[in-house]
C-alpha cells in the first residue's frame, strides 16, 4: 500500500570512494563532517560512530595541519565508513592525507600552484582515489567576481575551470560540487553544471544557519535538485550536533524515495469538522511510531473529507468520527473504537502488520 517516489536520475560517471559508489546509477549517499579536533583520535572515532549509527555512508574531517595528517591515519583505520579529508591552501597536507589512506580528497584547485596540483593529482590517481572538486560561492577568484558578480554563471565557469586544470593531468575521478547560502543561486548553479558535465554531482546549501529555518532551506535547496534527477551524494549544512544533519539528509532522500522512509506517519491539519482531540491522538500515535522498524505508511485522519480515503490508503489507518473512528489495515476496517482507545487499537493493528511484512534486512548502500 505504500507509495514509493520515482525519479529519474541523471546519468553521470561513476567514481569509487572504497566501498561506495558516487554517480552512476549508485543510491544518493549521505555524508557529514566531523566538528571534532582531528587531532583528538577518540572522540573524532566517537563522533564518526554516532554518525554512521544515524545513517550517514561517508564521513569528512577537517586537516588543517600536519598533526591533523598524522592522526588521520588511526581515524582511516578504525573508521567503519570510507573517511573523506578536507584540505585547503597546503597540497603537502593533501600528500599526507592520501598516504594516510583518506578514501577521497575535497580541495579547492584554486588554491594551489599548478606544479603543486599537478603533483597532488599523480598522487591521488596512483592512490586510485577520487577528488571533489569544491566551488563555493563566498570563495570565488576575486577577478570572477568583479566580472560577473556572485552569479550561477560565475559559480559555473570556475568549475569548469577547475576541471580543465585537474583534466590536463589526465585524471577523470572528480566530483563536483557548487554551493550557496543561497538557494535559487545554489539550485541555478548545479542545474547549469549538470547540463555542461557528466561527472557526479554532490549537492547542499553551505551554511545554512541552525535550527528549523536551516533544515527548511537545504530541504528545498537539495530536495529540488534530487527531484529533477540531480545530485549524487549529498550534505545538509548546520550549525550544531552533525547528527542532525545526517537525520535531515535521510529524510530528504526518502521524501523522493531515494531511501528507505521508515514510517510514514500522515495526519490531517484539523479543521472546525473534527469531533476529536486530534492533536492529541496524532502526537501520541507519532510517539510510539518513533521507535517501530519498518517501512509503511499510517494515516490519522480527523473527519469523513478526506479520512476514509487516506485511512484506506494506508498500511494502516484511522478515520474518526464523532467520538469514535474506524481502524484500518490493506483497505479493509477492521473494526470501530471509542476515542478512549483510538491509539491503544491503532497500534496493534500496526504490529499485526509488521508480523505479516516484516522489515527486509539490508544493507543501505
Amino acid at each position: 500500500m505504500t507509495h514509493k517516489g520515482y525519479v529519474r536520475r541523471r546519468q553521470s560517471h561513476q567514481v569509487r570512494v572504497d566501498s561506495v559508489s558516487i554517480g552512476g546509477g549508485a543510491q544518493v549517499s549521505v555524508q557529514s563532517m566531523t566538528n571534532t579536533d582531528t587531532r583528538d583520535v577518540e572522540s573524532t572515532l566517537r563522533q564518526i560512530s554516532e554518525l554512521v549509527a544515524a545513517g550517514a555512508h561517508l564521513v569528512r574531517v577537517a586537516v588543517p595541519d600536519a598533526e591533523a595528517s598524522r592522526t588521520l591515519e588511526q581515524i582511516v583505520r578504525h573508521s567503519p565508513v570510507p573517511v573523506i579529508a578536507d584540505i585547503h591552501f597546503d597540497h603537502r597536507l593533501a600528500l599526507m592525507a592520501i598516504s594516510a589512506g583518506a578514501a577521497k580528497i575535497r580541495i579547492n584547485p584554486g588554491n594551489f600552484r599548478s606544479e603543486h596540483l599537478d603533483e597532488l593529482v599523480r598522487a591521488a590517481s596512483e592512490a586510485g582515489i577520487p577528488m571533489r572538486i569544491g566551488v563555493n560561492a563566498g570563495s570565488l577568484p576575486g577577478e570572477t567576481v568583479r566580472e560577473l558578480g556572485v552569479t550561477a554563471d560565475a559559480m559555473v565557469q570556475t568549475a569548469i575551470r577547475y576541471i580543465e586544470m585537474v583534466q590536463s593531468s589526465g585524471f577523470d575521478q572528480i566530483v563536483l560540487s557548487a554551493k550557496a547560502s543561497d538557494v535559487p543561486l545554489t539550485v541555478e548553479a548545479n542545474e547549469e553544471l549538470a547540463r555542461l558535465t557528466a561527472y557526479p554531482i554532490h549537492l547542499g546549501i553551505t551554511e545554512a544557519g541552525t535550527g528549523r529555518r536551516a533544515e527548511i532551506k537545504s530541504a528545498v535547496g537539495i530536495g529540488h535538485l534530487l527531484g529533477r534527477g540531480i545530485g549524487d551524494t549529498i550534505r545538509v549544512s548546520l550549525t550544531g550536533d552533525p547528527v542532525r544533519e545526517v537525520e535531515v539528509a535521510r529524510a530528504i532522500l526518502a521524501t523522493w524515495g531515494l531511501a528507505p522512509s521508515g514510517v510514514n506517519l500522515v495526519s490531517c491539519p484539523t479543521c472546525g469538522r473534527c469531533r476529536v482531540d486530534m492533536e492529541t491522538i496524532a502526537s501520541e500515535v507519532g510517539r510510539r511510531l518513533k521507535d517501530v522498524e519498518g517501512d509503511l505508511t499510517v494515516a490519522v485522519m480527523g473527519c469523513e473529507v478526506n479520512g476514509p480515503g487516506e485511512a484506506r490508503h494506508a498500511d494502516v489507518g484511522l478515520a474518526c468520527g464523532q467520538g469514535t473512528g474506524v481502524v484500518m489495515r490493506g483497505g479493509e476496517i477492521k473494526r470501530k473504537v471509542d476515542e478512549k482507545d483510538m491509539v491503544d487499537e491503532l497500534m496493534r493493528e500496526v504490529h499485526r502488520h509488521l508480523q505479516e511484512n516484516p522489515p527486509e534486512k539490508c544493507k543501505d548502500m
